[in-house]
């Protein structure tokens, strides 16, 4: 894939409801496989509101997936994950060596930041009952949530393992 300095495609500024919500997600994980980002963060308590089971989502992580590229997924627990997102799980076992969960239990779930990181773009619910947030391009805002996340990674450990090996 190319990597472009052209701005992003990406919608800027506040959404509402978790079908924006869902359809940013969607455009993202589009525009990262388009654009061959190299790393992307996700954070949520649970990731249950994200549409990870849909195939179009896993189709674009797919065309995304490839050499020097990572993602580290920062969640309060991933039951759920494991639960709901049967073809995330299943890309997710196929691609372990470009995906990195993390558990934060410093943060409570209702506190947890729910957003999308990216060198190129963010998006981030600020209020996760309504799924009302904002999303944007700015480099401030990049470095500011950037910062955040790094900082719950630090207080983190390894979770979500992609296969569960017994004795």
């Amino acid at each position: 894939m190319i990597e472009s300095n052209v701005p992003s495609p990406l919608p800027e500024g506040s959404f509402a409801g978790l079908s924006a919500f869902a359809q940013l997600v969607r455009d993202g994980l589009a525009c990262a496989a388009r654009e061959g980002w190299p790393q992307m963060v996700w954070s949520d308590a649970d990731f249950l509101d994200w549409p990870l089971r849909e195939k179009a989502v896993v189709e674009s992580l797919q065309a995304w997936s490839g050499s020097g590229r990572r993602l580290v997924m920062l969640a309060h627990r991933f039951d759920e994950v494991q639960r709901h997102h049967a073809r995330f799980v299943q890309w997710r076992n196929t691609w372990d060596h470009l995906v990195e969960c993390r558990v934060c239990r410093q943060v409570d779930a209702s506190e947890f930041p729910s957003a999308l990181w990216s060198p190129h773009w963010v998006m981030r619910r600020l209020d996760l009952e309504r799924s009302t947030g904002i999303s944007g391009c700015e480099p401030q805002r990049r470095v500011m949530l950037k910062e955040e996340l790094d900082e719950c990674k630090r207080h983190s450990s390894p979770g979500f393992p992609s296969t569960i090996l017994g004795l």
